[in-house]
């Protein structure tokens, strides 16, 4: 898993905007273009673009150009780090409330 922290810690610092993850909430129905998103939010487009920018550099989204449109598409490939991720704490902290359990319900684990 540490070979993924750079990539990590750019999702998540990307994810750490609202307005990023409200872009992200919304791609997840589908692709978008720049301009219909933008519109869904009380920004300049300049200001909207570098949410997109950050976004796509961190591998979340990925826009294509037809004409003059820009489409942004959602990389659930990179979403899928988080889960593994999350997945991953899980399962630790579930083997240590698993063993805690173990030793204050089991007298073979607490012999006092």
């Amino acid at each position: 898993m540490a070979q993924y922290s750079a990539q990590l810690d750019g999702v998540f610092a990307a994810l750490a905007d609202p307005t990023r993850r409200e872009v992200v909430r919304r791609l997840g129905s589908g692709p978008t273009s720049v301009g219909d998103l933008a519109g869904e939010f009380p920004m300049t487009l300049p200001s909207f673009m570098k949410h997109v920018r950050t976004l796509e550099s961190n591998g979340l989204i990925r826009t294509v150009k037809s004409g003059r449109v820009r489409t942004c598409v959602l990389n659930r490939e990179r979403l899928a780090l988080v889960d593994d991720w999350l997945a991953e704490q899980r399962r630790v902290w579930e083997e240590r409330t698993d063993r805690l359990e173990r030793f204050v319900t089991d007298p073979k684990e607490n012999p006092r």
